[in-house]
């Protein structure tokens, strides 16, 4: 049983099914454009705690138990359990699921960790070891803030090219069935390509956009080489958080390339705020940005068939504050999930 295709993806001969999913977010998320969509506002982003780490964690805890209940399962049920954030030592996962005592794979992939979270979630139930798992993530901005860049106290000025780290948590329950407790299941992974480091030696951690872009250039090209795709064979082309600067870089790098993405691509950096009102710069990112969109946005219009076929990757800045500190560059990956409609 050989799913393997091309270089770098996989083509499942059955489909692994979301079959249900849950998204928190924090206030400002909720006055964006799609805060009518998520399960849960929090009228506070400290949500209750004492620490934005501790917030963080809150997240992750709340979205997977809503997403089992959605589900209509347990704890008991799941397999397998794939999380990560983008805090040291994934702490924010570590003291959210513990509760859980689902075994647990950690995940890092910087801002790409819900697209590698659902890529090895999915490739364990088609391999056979699993029957069903969970994949989480989540971000903070006041966390991301305090461990990337500078305190919130600090009041420094952000340049346009900035990102806005998303405060939220998506969970998502896989498994190899199409129906569940709570019926039918809200979309099907039908193949994934995973990525490859890709480093342009670009040094702006404030300019997040551009030092991802790249990544997601390489793993489109390797996704429509190995299934010999083009663009148009996609609804959508959604990448996770590249904004308004990447999302320029990465339309102008794949055209250079002999692929024009611009009518089919969206970034869920570029969805979840409104640029005009929200004062966020380039967009959203974090863990949670693309988390979030795909629960809320993305499943619902696959649901109601608005789309029948995307492809959701996820892009991820490989830095952390040691390397930033050390002048270091920041690397880029990106890894991009086939996700259907249901028939």
């Amino acid at each position: 049983m050989n799913q393997k295709l091309g270089r770098s993806s996989i083509q499942l001969e059955q489909p692994v099914y979301i079959l249900n999913s849950a998204s928190i977010v924090g206030s400002k998320e909720g006055e964006g454009p799609l805060g009518l969509l998520f399960d849960k506002v929090g009228e506070d982003d400290m949500f209750g705690c004492k620490a934005w780490e501790e917030a963080e964690s809150t997240l992750q805890k709340e979205a997977v138990g809503m997403a089992l209940e959605k589900a209509g399962l347990t704890p008991e049920d799941i397999s397998f359990l794939f999380a990560g954030d983008l805090l040291g030592q994934s702490m924010a996962t570590s003291f959210g699921v513990s509760s859980y005592q689902i075994p647990l794979l950690g995940m890092y992939g910087a801002c790409s960790t819900c697209g590698e979270a659902l890529t090895l979630g999915a490739m364990s139930i088609a391999g056979g070891f699993a029957e069903r798992v969970v994949c989480v993530t989540s971000s903070h901005f006041a966390s991301a803030e305090k461990e990337f860049r500078f305190p919130l106290d600090y009041g420094n000025q952000r340049p346009l090219s900035a990102s806005w780290t998303v405060t939220g948590s998506g969970a998502f329950v896989l498994g190899q069935d199409k129906f569940c407790g709570s019926g039918k299941a809200r979309a099907q992974i039908t193949g994934m390509t995973v990525g490859k480091i890709v480093d342009y030696g670009l040094k702006d951690s404030m300019n997040m956009g551009a030092c991802m872009a790249p990544a997601a250039a390489s793993t489109l090209e390797q996704h429509f080489t190995d299934y010999a795709d083009q663009p148009e064979e996609f609804d959508k082309i959604i990448t996770g958080d590249l904004g308004k600067v990447g999302q320029r870089v990465l339309i102008d790098l794949l055209r250079e390339r002999g692929y024009d993405i611009s009518e089919q691509h969206m970034d869920c950096g570029l969805e979840i705020y409104d640029g005009e009102s929200q004062d966020t710069h380039a967009g959203g990112s974090g863990c949670g940005c693309s988390a979030v969109t795909l629960s809320a946005y993305i499943l619902k219009q696959l649901q109601e068939e608005n789309w029948r076929k995307v492809l959701f990757m996820p892009t991820g800045a490989l830095l952390s504050k040691t390397s930033f500190n050390e002048g270091m560059s920041v690397p880029g990956i990106a890894h991009a999930v086939v996700i259907e409609a249901v028939s």
